[in-house]
């Protein structure tokens, strides 16, 4: 990292307490301010109501706003959670930087569906090329091992009662 501090974001499902630790030693031990979307009791406090609305819109959006690339712990099950999909998209919107960060029993097919979409990165957590990946240097998305690339994805899409292309 080239002096300057670095604000990140951790999205991650509450399965990945030891991914989640190791990354944030990691990457406070690298000069990066980090928050994470763990919701507890005290960041449920901060919502007005224990509705995934209130969490949205209370907690998830303005740790979102506050950072300025968001980091997905990519493990078992994080791709069937809508809160997930729903700040991958958000931060999206709101032009952030996406890194995914496989924990160690991740795999390609745990990545969300708006990740595959709007991802800038994807890196292994043990992998050297992480920082490269926050900081901007990298952006290439990556398997599990952090040698090879994904393949690209050309997948046509359909409405219904749209004619097929020709």
């Amino acid at each position: 990292m080239s002096g300057e501090s670095k604000k990140l974001f951790i999205s991650h499902v509450h399965q990945e307490a030891a991914a989640l630790s190791e990354l944030r030693e990691l990457l406070q031990k690298a000069g990066y301010h980090i928050r994470d979307s763990s919701i507890d009791s005290a960041t449920r406090a901060e919502a007005k109501s224990d509705d995934e609305e209130s969490i949205k819109h209370d907690v998830l959006q303005p740790n979102i706003d506050w950072a300025g690339t968001m980091l997905v712990i990519i493990a078992p099950g994080i791709h069937a959670h809508p809160l997930a999909d729903w700040a991958i998209n958000y931060a999206q919107q709101q032009g952030k930087r996406i890194v995914g960060v496989y924990d160690q029993d991740g795999k390609e097919s745990d990545l969300p569906a708006s990740f595959h979409m709007y991802g800038d990165a994807l890196v292994s957590l043990r992998s050297a090329l992480l920082m490269a990946a926050i900081d901007g240097r990298l952006n290439t998305l990556l398997k599990p091992d952090s040698e090879m690339e994904l393949p690209e994805r050309e997948i046509d899409r359909f409405t219904c009662g749209e004619p097929e292309p020709q």
